[in-house]
């Protein structure tokens, strides 16, 4: 087979951290369910997989905070 006989598809996309506890933290406006900003979660569709992951890679740190404060 040649490589044209293949069908490329797109990777997955990076899924959405939301767990449905959606209520901005006052101090950090931090989501207090999932950790995103307000503007991380308003751009969230429109960002592609690498701009996903940047704000996953910062939430458990975030979470750890929120579970401080």
């Amino acid at each position: 087979m040649a490589a044209a006989d293949f069908i490329a598809f797109p990777p997955p996309k990076v899924e959405s951290p939301c767990i449905l506890v959606c209520a901005l933290d006052k101090a950090t406006g931090w989501c207090l369910g999932c950790g995103r900003s307000g503007d991380e979660i308003a751009c969230w569709s429109a960002n592609d997989n690498a701009g996903r992951q940047r704000v996953l890679d910062q939430l458990p740190a975030r979470m750890q905070q929120l579970a401080r404060d």
